[in-house]
């Protein structure tokens, strides 16, 4: 019986280990954004240089932005000056926002496209790579803060002007701060 008892015992104990552990769920930060932010891109030639703009967007975490505000510096003849009624362009865009679960660091990819109406037929493509700190912990929505955006751009279509065709680098700030790439 004693021989018996032991192996017993011992399966019994392998049995009762395996019952008590869990596994935990993997926690997440989540990052939103909203507000300001101004682009300014360098590159290009003639009126593929006059391309400077401000825009503002909504996003929480990844997906499409949502566009709230769009307007150039000086577009120049490459995007006519729109109205209310109407526009002369049409904004669309995507971002990724990772959160670090160890810090506070953001990082992601981020594309913008203004689609000329007024003269139609140019577009203006934007694509880089989103840096920033969030206020976020695990399991809570934190704000985007010092968010910068660098890439390059690329003006296609040339209607009504020629020179409405260029590339180059640029650089996307978030609200008034200084805009410099993080190093």
């Amino acid at each position: 019986m004693k021989k018996l008892a032991f192996p017993m015992v011992l399966a019994l104990a392998v049995t009762i280990s395996g019952c008590g552990s869990t596994t935990l769920a993997p926690t997440t930060n989540n990052t939103t954004t909203n507000g300001t932010w101004e682009a300014r891109l360098t590159g290009g030639a003639d009126q593929a240089s006059l391309l400077n703009f401000v825009t503002s967007f909504q996003l929480y975490n990844s997906g499409t932005l949502d566009i709230t505000g769009f307007n150039f510096f000086n577009q120049g003849a490459c995007f006519a000056l729109g109205t209310i009624d109407s526009p002369g362009s049409t904004e669309s865009g995507s971002a990724t926002l990772t959160t670090s679960t160890q810090t506070d660091e953001v990082t992601g990819t981020f594309s913008y496209t203004v689609r000329s109406i007024k003269p139609p037929g140019n577009s203006l493509t934007l694509t880089g790579n989103l840096t920033g700190t969030s206020s976020s912990t695990p399991q809570t929505t934190g704000i985007l803060s010092n968010g910068v955006v660098v890439g390059t751009w690329m003006l296609s279509g040339g209607a009504g002007d020629a020179s409405c065709i260029g590339t180059g680098s640029f650089i996307m700030c978030q609200g008034t701060n200084t805009c410099t790439p993080a190093t």
